[in-house]
């Protein structure tokens, strides 16, 4: 009788730890430590011409407008959770249309990576980004490398100070940067 009873012991606590294992492998997908991803992605550059604008013959005497896209505001990443370099870049393109871009970017794997413009200022506390206003542009490309996300139509600027790396499954920051003019 005592030995049937240790040997449903055992099999449930074998059976807890295999439950516990599987949503531990799950949650923080260990393996991501050692995996990365690279893109380069083009410098944007606008589709057509700014609305309202005629074209030209190229005999006019005024001057080109500007062939690359314009800068709004820049900085450069900072580690929090994770270590995480690089530049961000609020660019305007010539049609209006407005792209963050990262260059040189490098930060660590994990698991649901986000990009997200927000209102709380870069470094400090990795846990505070979601608690203002955060404009959502997306999913980590690649951890690597040069990427672009559009800023949807009417988004204001205004008050939106950083860019961060933000990691939904913990609610952390991997990394953030200052956006300044």
């Amino acid at each position: 009788m005592r030995a049937l009873f240790r040997r449903k012991i055992t099999w449930a606590a074998l059976t807890v730890v295999a439950v516990a294992g599987a949503f531990a492998l799950w949650a923080f997908q260990p393996w991501r430590l050692f995996t990365s991803s690279t893109i380069d992605e083009a410098l944007p550059v606008a589709a057509t011409a700014p609305p309202g604008t005629a074209q030209t013959s190229s005999t006019s005497s005024a001057p080109a407008a500007p062939a690359g896209p314009r800068q709004l505001a820049s900085g450069s990443f900072v580690a929090q959770e994770h270590a995480t370099s690089g530049q961000a870049a609020v660019l305007e393109l010539r049609d209006g249309q407005r792209v963050l871009r990262l260059t040189g970017l490098s930060s660590s794997d994990g698991p649901d990576l986000h990009v997200w413009l927000t209102d709380a200022a870069a470094g400090g506390d990795w846990f505070k980004y979601d608690d203002g206003r955060q404009v959502k542009l997306g999913s980590l490309k690649a951890t690597h490398g040069n990427q672009n996300y559009v800023i949807p139509p009417g988004t204001s600027l205004d008050g939106l100070r950083s860019v961060v790396i933000w990691c939904d499954r913990f609610n952390v920051a991997f990394g953030s940067a200052p956006l300044q003019l």
